[in-house]
């Protein structure tokens, strides 16, 4: 079966697992991410409300049936149905995809109506209070729900849109809401695993971001194929050192949301991280950068480590490096050397 009858399938014909269910799905931020995953799930004929922050960007979306804004060109399926109204999106919602931005995350969940289950799609950081709290924690936190799960892969959104294929992993404490999640997402041009690791599909998701600002610098300042590599390779062994310190287990980061999301969120250039590091290194300022309507998740979560660094002593070499390229305008060719100048040691 050709590519493009596979795409036919997946946006005309229902193909939900659970035909007993038709509960709606809400997914909560119109934004690219939000935007695709909502696309996967009405494909299939389940209904999705969409929620977008601005009722302007709502109205928008109605009228053009598509998000032109952040997502063009994917045209809307009948069963999506965008909206301005928490109480609308939420009513019935057997669970609210959580598509925010991580800075946006408190306040967000703070005013809105409370879901029955999250699943967060966020892939940042917080720190506070001496705490490094991850996007479900803080879900937790605020809401008081505890029926969390987490998604995470290497998902690029306009690729996702575009139904060509991929994978992703779910993970929660409870098998079987990460089971409901997988029936619900899963589709002929989007598969989907479950994992019990919670800790690390999600530490997976966040730290990944700060790598790929690291090879975008690398892209940026020319190094070659040779330096990104390496830069990849020790990169995620920094990210398994640093999960498996956190209560991960080293398999996950060998899987889709460790390994699998670093491939594809440091190698493409539909990466936000990956070009935003390239930016960086050609002069472009951090202000500049957070003023951008799509949200770099790295610069944050590269905040949220450095701060988590100086508070307990850990060794995040490449993160600490990136954190003075972006935040203390450190030079990066300076910062390379520092690192190649590290004490020789095995593998």
């Amino acid at each position: 079966m050709s590519l493009t009858s596979t795409i036919t399938i997946a946006q005309t014909e229902p193909l939900i697992a659970d035909k007993g269910s038709r509960r709606p799905v809400a997914v909560l931020g119109a934004g690219s991410w939000g935007t695709a995953l909502a696309l996967l799930v009405a494909s299939k004929g389940l209904p999705v409300h969409l929620w977008a922050r601005r009722p302007e960007h709502a109205e928008a979306m109605r009228a053009e049936r598509q998000n032109l804004e952040y997502l063009p060109g994917a045209r809307f399926p009948e069963s999506l149905y965008p909206t301005a109204d928490a109480e609308e999106a939420l009513h019935q919602a057997q669970f609210a995809v959580v598509a925010v931005p991580s800075k946006a995350l408190r306040e967000t969940l703070g005013r809105l109506p409370k879901a029955s289950a999250y699943l967060s799609v966020i892939k940042g950081l917080h720190f506070t209070d001496h705490h490094l709290l991850r996007m479900s924690q803080v879900v937790e936190e605020v809401t008081g729900v505890t029926q969390v799960a987490a998604l995470s892969g290497p998902n690029l959104a306009e690729e996702i849109a575009r139904f060509l294929p991929a994978t992703a992993v779910v993970a929660a404490k409870d098998p079987d809401f990460a089971q409901q999640v997988q029936q619900v997402f899963s589709g002929p041009s989007f598969r989907v695993y479950t994992s019990s690791d919670l800790i690390g599909v999600e530490l997976g998701g966040a730290l990944k971001n700060v790598i790929a600002l690291a090879a975008g610098m690398v892209d940026g300042l020319k190094l070659g194929d040779n330096a990104k590599a390496a830069l990849i390779t020790r990169g995620l062994r920094e990210i398994i050192k640093f999960g498996m310190a956190q209560g991960a287990k080293e398999s996950t980061f060998m899987g889709l949301s460790g390994l699998g999301d670093l491939i594809a969120t440091a190698s493409s250039p539909l990466s936000r991280n990956r070009s935003a590091g390239e930016r960086i290194v050609r002069g472009e300022t951090l202000a500049h950068l957070e003023a951008q309507k799509s949200v770099v998740e790295g610069i944050y979560t590269v905040r949220a480590l450095h701060a988590w660094d100086q508070d307990t002593g850990a060794d995040l070499p490449i993160t600490e490096a990136v954190y003075r390229v972006i935040y203390l305008k450190s030079d990066p060719l300076e910062e390379l050397s520092r690192l190649m100048g590290r004490e020789a040691k095995p593998e």
